[in-house]
């Protein structure tokens, strides 16, 4: 199954996918080579998750897309909206609604684009929403139960752990509470991978990274 893995991080979505081809895009080289790492046999595109996209969308089977959530999130909001802050309001990044709307009438394949809850009433009504995340997609996305609304009130290297990653002593070269909150739960990823396939069954290695979670 060829895979697109666009606006990739560290690749918390991809880690539980088997049996996949990924190409994965990521602007921020550091972290894509951090992903190349953890993930070497998959192809590494360091560049414009958007345009690549739209430049190549017809040759994948299944395309996952977590644009950037920074300009949607509430904690940005709130944020800009204390007093004594130094967070300005800015307009909201419409790229997630652009490659939604390209999505849904463009792809014949499954896709999934993913992002947090927003501040606002969102534009386009997402297909589920699982955890801390909204989910669009062409397909039919089962419930999951995740225990991964909570993020660590004082962030450490071993945060990462819960997920199945290893940063410590890593350079990042950005802060890494912030690839933190971005990254998606490996069981969630798989298994929206699975309800692409047609196969609602979540992998028994995933429910032994989500006891972890619950511990």
């Amino acid at each position: 199954m060829k895979v697109l893995n666009l606006y990739a991080g560290i690749g918390g979505n991809r880690k539980l996918w088997e049996d996949v081809e990924v190409t994965a895009v990521e602007i921020d080289p550091k972290i894509a080579e951090i992903y190349q790492d953890f993930f070497p046999d998959d192809k590494m595109v360091v560049g414009d998750a958007h345009q690549y996209l739209l430049d190549h969308y017809k040759e994948f089977d299944f395309i996952w897309s977590s644009p950037p959530c920074p300009t949607h999130s509430r904690i940005r909001y709130f944020s800009a909206n204390l007093e004594n802050n130094n967070v300005e309001p800015v307009y909201p990044d419409m790229t997630l609604y652009q490659e939604i709307i390209f999505l849904l009438n463009h792809s014949s394949s499954p896709f999934c684009v993913e992002n947090v809850k927003p501040y606002y009433e969102p534009l386009i009504k997402p297909s589920i929403e699982l955890g801390r995340h909204l989910f669009w997609s062409n397909f039919m996305i089962t419930t999951l139960r995740l225990n991964d609304n909570a993020q660590p009130i004082q962030f450490t290297d071993s945060s990462f752990s819960r997920y199945g990653f290893d940063l410590s002593g890593v350079s990042t070269g950005t802060r890494k509470d912030k690839i933190l909150r971005s990254l998606v739960n490996p069981v969630l990823g798989v298994h929206i991978l699975d309800c692409a396939r047609g196969n609602t069954q979540v992998p028994l290695t995933s429910f032994s990274i989500s006891k972890r979670n619950e511990e």
